[in-house]
Order: structure tokens, then sequence, then C-alpha cells
């Protein structure tokens, strides 16, 4: 029994009584009901053997009948079988059976208030089980108890891991000081500025390496379970702090690391970015951390003009208001793009929406900003310009002579002021700003020849594996290959978002801008 209750809980309890019973053994609430049964399974129906009559009923009549009379235990005999039934005793300070030695009348409320073990065995009545039932009252008590705190601290732990998601999802579209506010319960404190984190866990071993996490820094990392990649932790850590990739890669076997540069907080979604493409290079690596190296955001060199193209492009999702109530406003749909570009299909698990309202969402998107979002380069230019409103204006690298119109205003044929089609349009003339040039230079330098030419296909072919490999003339997992040693000649994942396709089609784009002005 003790043995039992250390290693197989209520359910084991439960089995071997029924075992000892050659019947049936469960607990029945105390208005009947069965809450648990042996034999069943955790989630199953609450069935009994072929043998044994109808039990639910048989229970219910004699909670019935043990209330009605305010007994301590209840016997009955039906036909070729005994019902049984025993209440287990509650926690200190719940109502319990009534103590016939006490005066006192017992509360009608009070009686058969604890729920009851109930047991159908073969008459006759196998000589000592009654005594053995009430010996395992308590131990069986207990286990219930403690089954009961433990589904409370899971509930606990889900809670504090779906508000820790919650503030990475409103640092990630920018939300800072909501992102503060609702951090403020929960521990530790949100560090500024901050080298963000991702660690690929082996096998089911997220929970324990984020305990090695913890331990690693002392506690100052934000840990966040990925809502997207089962098998990956997102760490938000203080800049200047200890060798947590470093640390942990050598205490977790088989465990990846990518950490990015130093960011602001306000900037976890740029620094996620980073320390993702950083993870894809870790994967090859002997020891198994890599740090982002130096390369700027394309935000930071777009300058004045990059941010007026920026502003005129999305003004009407910016501007947006719903029609009825219950639709997504400007900010849930400016959150949902950003959410859709960095994750693909995967958005649904970040934003917790059914796939058919992501849909939804992107056409309306799509409408109001005049894009085809199933348009590699649509979806490049609206990528960049979250990323330039999302940058603060300060750090933009500086025009060198006075930014000229580029809020899509009427000039050679161009569209209306401030509409989307004309904003995209003037993406070329922010592509040939001399920091934009130089970014292009540095993003492509790595790639010559045969990879150039394999990284042309596969943007041109909208980053799909099977078009780019019947284009190139060969198999699937050929294209894959050559993408796979694309990642580790760029430092930047390809094939899993966040992608670094939008910054590389935007570098192709501003080079071939360039050649076509001069050429011109």
């Amino acid at each position: 029994m003790q043995r039992l209750a250390r290693n197989g809980g209520t359910a084991g309890l439960l089995r071997w009584l029924a075992g000892r019973a050659d019947g049936w053994a469960g607990i029945a609430s105390s208005d009947g009901t069965l809450l648990s049964a042996s034999g069943a399974a955790p989630s199953g129906p609450l069935t009994a053997p072929a043998d044994v009559p109808d039990v639910p009923r048989l229970i219910a009549e004699g909670v019935r009948a043990l209330t009605e009379r305010g007994a301590l235990a209840y016997s009955h005999d039906t036909g070729a079988h005994t019902v049984l039934l025993f209440p287990l005793p509650g926690p200190p300070g719940s109502p319990g059976p009534h103590d016939p030695r006490d005066p006192r009348e017992p509360h009608a409320e009070d009686r058969g208030a604890a729920p009851l073990l109930a047991v159908v065995t073969p008459r006759p009545v196998a000589a000592g089980l009654a005594t053995l039932l009430a010996d395992v009252l308590m131990p069986l008590s207990l286990c219930r108890e403690a089954e009961a705190v433990e589904r409370k601290r899971r509930r606990v732990d889900l809670a504090e891991s779906r508000g820790r998601e919650a503030v990475l999802h409103l640092l990630m579209t920018g939300q800072l000081s909501i992102a503060q506010q609702v951090a403020g319960a929960l521990r530790p404190r949100l560090p500024d500025p901050v080298r963000v984190c991702v660690v690929e866990c082996p096998g089911d071993s997220r929970d324990e390496v984020a305990r090695v996490c913890a331990e690693a820094d002392g506690g100052r990392s934000w840990i966040v379970r990925c809502p997207v990649y089962a098998r990956h932790l997102i760490l938000v850590s203080p800049d200047g702090g200890t060798a947590t990739d470093e640390a942990v890669a050598a205490l977790v076997d088989r465990c990846v690391v990518g950490v990015s540069e130093r960011v602001p907080l306000a900037d976890t979604a740029t620094g996620y970015r980073q320390a993702f493409h950083a993870l894809a290079v870790a994967r090859e690596v002997p020891g198994r951390h890599v740090r982002f190296g130096a390369a700027p955001e394309p935000a930071l060199v777009v300058g004045a003009a990059g941010r007026q193209w920026a502003e005129a492009l999305l003004t009407p999702l910016l501007t947006h208001v719903p029609r009825r109530a219950q639709d997504p406003g400007s900010q849930e749909l400016t959150a949902t793009a950003a959410s859709w570009l960095a994750f693909s299909s995967h958005a649904t698990d970040h934003l917790k929406v059914h796939r058919n309202t992501l849909a939804a969402r992107l056409r309306l998107i799509g409408e109001l900003l005049g894009l085809d979002l199933h348009r590699l380069a649509d979806q490049a230019a609206l990528d960049l310009a979250l990323r330039i409103r999302a940058t603060p204006a300060p750090v933009c690298t500086p025009d060198p002579e006075p930014a000229k119109d580029h809020t899509g205003g009427q000039r050679d044929g161009g569209a209306a002021p401030g509409h989307a089609n004309g904003a995209a349009h003037d993406l070329d003339e922010v592509l040939r700003r001399p920091a934009v040039q130089e970014w292009a230079l540095r993003q492509l330098a790595p790639v010559t020849g045969a990879a150039e030419e394999t990284l042309r296909t596969w943007l041109r072919c909208e980053g799909r594996l099977g078009p780019t490999a019947a284009e190139l003339g060969i198999s699937v997992p050929g294209a894959r290959k050559r993408l796979t040693r694309l990642e580790a000649v760029l430092q930047r994942s390809l094939l899993r978002p966040p992608s670094a396709r939008y910054d590389l089609w935007l570098a192709l784009r501003a080079r071939e801008t360039a050649a076509a002005e001069a050429t011109s």
C-alpha cells in the first residue's frame, strides 16, 4: 500500500484494490458522480469489467442511502455482488463524515461532503476486505491531495509561461510600456539593453535546459518557451552578463545556441532575428554556439528618405478603422503582418489564431496596402517598412543631403499622395542611397559563382524549393543541400523562418538598381 502510494498514486492504489476485491474500485463524489476508477485511461470513460453490473447506478443508489442515513460506511448486497462505500478523509478544515460519538447532529451540508471510496466485489465478501478498505483510506486521500497540489502547480506554471510568452509577444511587436507593466508581476525585471539568445534543446529537454540556463546566469535572464518552435527557448539577457551561450552549450549535450548583438529592449524583435540566424550557423560548428556577426540592419541605413517611404506605404494600415467592433484594428493587423513575415504559417501558433483567421487578416492587409503578399518582392517591401517604423529615427544613418519628396506624391504619372503603390514604386529610390548600396555589398560579398546563381534562382522562385530545383535542373534534396551550404556562408537562416530572404532580395534589388542606373 505504501509503495503504491509513492509510485502509483491514486490510479495504482485503485487498480490494486480492484484486484484484491476481484471486482471494481473507484472514487465517487458526494452526489454519486464517478471521479476515477480502476483500469480507466487518464481521459477515458470510467467503465467496469463486463461481469460487474451497472456500476454508476449502484454507486448513485449507495451514495443516496449513505447520505440519508448519515452513516460512516455503507454496504449493500445486489444479487451476486456487494457494494461497499467508505468516505475519504479530507484535508484539515474540510467537511468530513460525522462521528457517531459526537452527540451533535451533523449539518446537512457536511453529510457526505467528502468523496467516497467505492468497491463492487462478488459475494460473499472476502475475509478482511472491509478492514483492508478502511486501512487504505488515509494513503488514498493523501495521494489525491498530492495530485491536486501537483495539478495546481502545473496550472500556475502554465499561467506563468503564458504570461512570459505574452510579454515576449508585446516586446516583439514594439509595445514596450505594456510589456513592462505586464512583466512587473514576474521576475526578473526586464533588462535594457539586452542580448537575445535562442537555445535549441535536444529531444524533450526544454524544461531541464531552462533550469540550466537560469542557473548559468544566476536567474538574470528572462526565459520564455518559444510558442512557435517546440524545442526552442528564448532568453532575453542583460548585456554584459555571463557567457550563458557557452555555458549552456557546454553543460547540455547536443544543445545549440545563437546569440544576438547588443540591442535596446525596444528592438527585441531585431535581436530575435539575429539570434535565430546565429542559431542556423551554430548547428554546423563544433562548439554549438555562435554570436551574430556585425552587420547593420537595413532599417538603420535608409535615412530620412526611407522613413518617408515607409510612412507612405504603411499609412493605410496604421490609420485603418474597422467597420465592426469585433474586427481587428490597425494595431492588431500590424502585429499580424509582423508575425507572419517572421514566422510564415507558424504565425498561427505565435498569435494563437486559426489559420483561416490569419488568411483573412492577410487578405485585408494586402487590400489596404495595395500589395500582393504572395509575391516575395511585396513581402520584402512590407518587412522593411515595418522594421523602419520600429527603429527610432535618431539611430538611422542621416542623409548626406536634404531628402527628396518620397511620400508617393504625383510625379511622372505616379499614384496619388499616400497611395501604397506609389510608395512601393519609390522603394528603388531608397535602395539607390549610398549607405544602402554599401549595406547590399556587405550582404552579398560572401556569395559568388554558382552559389550566387542558386541564391538568385531561389529568390526568383519566391523562396520555394520545388520550382528552384526544377529551374536549376537538380532534385529537391539537392536544392535544399545547396541552400544549407549558403546558410553557413551567409551566416543567416534561409530555410526556416525567420528567414534572411527579405534582406537578400533587397540587397539583390539594390545592386540591380545601381547597375541599371549606371548603364542608363
